[in-house]
């Protein structure tokens, strides 16, 4: 977990033509539309009649992926990727995907997002009973659990669907074996898949719609949560023997920041969730203001809709500087703060002189808000007033977000007036537990907020965490 945002595990994309195609430039731009759920990593892999070309490295889809390696890829008629920010596992090419398993009932191909809570235990009795692993992933774990299934089930969707009598957790997975295209989302529903059709009858799957939009495909439906859909020479067909066992719990969180806005996941414009969240902090936390302002890109929307029901004018506060690049060196604590100024800078005439309602998604640990109220501050704003569009965070996630512990998180040891004064704000308003809950409209209910309650929807993990395979031998064993 950075000082700046939690940051969300990845994005699949997958596409199943009719016809041998360069399938590789499609899911390039896929990706590249799913960037913002991963920048640590970037893979493909094209299937050829069975034979499956794969390429992943770390770095972002415009580094990893040249026109030559592309082309490298060559032709298919199937073919999958992803985009990585790992929650578990080290950011190293490692861990990289998609994961391709050779294996005596057929090759697979497997993409993941998500984080399962009993991804610890599945591995210990997997290994204890010779299995060896080449990453520290959950992703290897799903698919070890479907290669065994594998040895007794009929087909490959067969070993899926009785592998998720295993996995608990959050899932959404594109998978491909030499014939066919599949893809899973977890009971919960907790992060988001959905699948369109392009023009020439190919079928495309995405964590979100917007990279349906970005080749061009048409958005048919989301999966629901604990469906399998199969895409394979025949057309489609849905597996449902795990739908609606148990009640939907999708990451709101999504709606707040991870998701582009837009996307449209499970019925409802992520830019009209955000927007609903600026209204509702408007009614929860109002206060006589000049200007509101939102901090890009999420807290944007937010802003729109605070103005919107406040009747305050809305303003342009910031302009983002979008060409920093993941690498950009920051070493030091004077860095940081000169990173914060070259990514956001001030425009000064909007808010000189005036009280500002500034809006933002979240606070973590509260060192970037700080900095923030600061350029704003310098800048000439006369009160600065801060809204944020989720609550506070005070728990842990064991679903793919990455705050795995309440040790860094501001909210746990601070009342909202001190969190005020620390980030120099002259007051401080979080979005309510009530109307959290109601951001995605009257007819989609059904949200994990366990970071924010600490009622989470699943048993949560318990005894070692899978994080131990990073850790150094003092710090599993408690440093002395």
């Amino acid at each position: 977990m950075t000082d700046n945002k939690p940051r969300e595990e990845c994005g699949v994309f997958g596409i199943f033509s009719k016809k041998t195609e360069d399938l590789a430039t499609l899911v390039y731009y896929g990706l590249y539309a799913l960037q913002h759920r991963g920048q640590e990593s970037a893979g493909i892999v094209v299937n050829d009649d069975g034979i499956f070309h794969s390429y992943k490295e770390v770095g972002l889809v415009s580094e990893v992926f040249s026109a030559r390696r592309l082309e490298e890829l060559g032709l298919g008629n199937m073919a999958i990727g992803h985009v990585r920010y790992g929650t578990t596992g080290v950011d190293k090419r490692l861990n990289a995907q998609p994961i391709v398993v050779n294996h005596i009932k057929g090759r697979m191909a497997l993409a993941h997002n998500g984080n399962l809570t009993n991804s610890f235990e599945l591995r210990q009795e997997l290994e204890m009973n010779g299995s060896i692993f080449h990453t520290t992933s959950d992703t290897e774990v799903i698919s070890y659990i479907i290669t065994k299934e594998r040895l007794s089930a009929p087909s490959i969707e067969q070993a899926i669907n009785q592998a998720m009598n295993r996995i608990q957790g959050a899932y959404s997975l594109c998978i491909m074996s030499p014939s066919k295209m599949i893809a899973v989302r977890d009971e919960n529903g907790f992060r988001p898949l959905c699948y369109g059709v392009t023009d020439d009858g190919s079928y495309v799957v995405a964590s979100e719609s917007c990279a349906l939009d970005a080749i061009g495909a048409t958005f048919v439906r989301d999966l629901e949560p604990g469906e399998i859909i199969v895409f394979d020479k025949d057309g489609i067909r849905s597996i449902r023997d795990h739908c609606k066992k148990i009640a939907r719990t999708f990451c709101v969180f999504e709606y707040i920041y991870f998701a582009r806005p837009d996307s449209v996941i499970d019925g409802c414009s992520v830019h009209e969730a955000r927007r609903r969240a600026g209204k509702f902090l408007a009614r929860e936390h109002p206060v006589e203001a000049d200007v509101v302002i939102g901090v890009p890109d999420s807290g944007l929307d937010a802003a729109i809709g605070y103005s919107q029901e406040s009747g305050i004018p809305y303003g342009i506060g910031f302009i983002k500087n979008k060409y920093i690049g993941r690498t950009f060196i920051s070493p030091g604590q004077k860095s940081r703060e000169s990173l914060v100024k070259i990514k956001l800078n001030p425009i000064a005439e909007t808010v000189r002189g005036k009280r500002v309602v500034l809006i933002d998604d979240s606070i973590v640990r509260g060192t970037t808000s700080a900095r923030i109220v600061k350029l704003i501050r310098d800048a000439g704003a006369a009160e600065i007033h801060f809204r944020v569009s989720a609550p506070p965070f005070i728990n842990p996630c064991y679903y793919g977000t990455d705050i795995d512990s309440r040790e860094n998180l501001i909210a746990v040891n601070h009342s909202i007036e001190e969190i005020a004064q620390i980030i120099g704000a002259d007051t401080l308003g979080y979005l309510s537990l009530e109307n959290v809950v109601k951001l995605g409209g009257e007819n989609n209910d059904g949200y994990c907020i366990g970071c924010f309650s600490g009622n989470y929807p699943t048993e949560t993990p318990s005894g070692e965490r899978k994080s131990r395979f990073e850790q150094k031998i003092s710090e599993r064993e408690g440093k002395k």
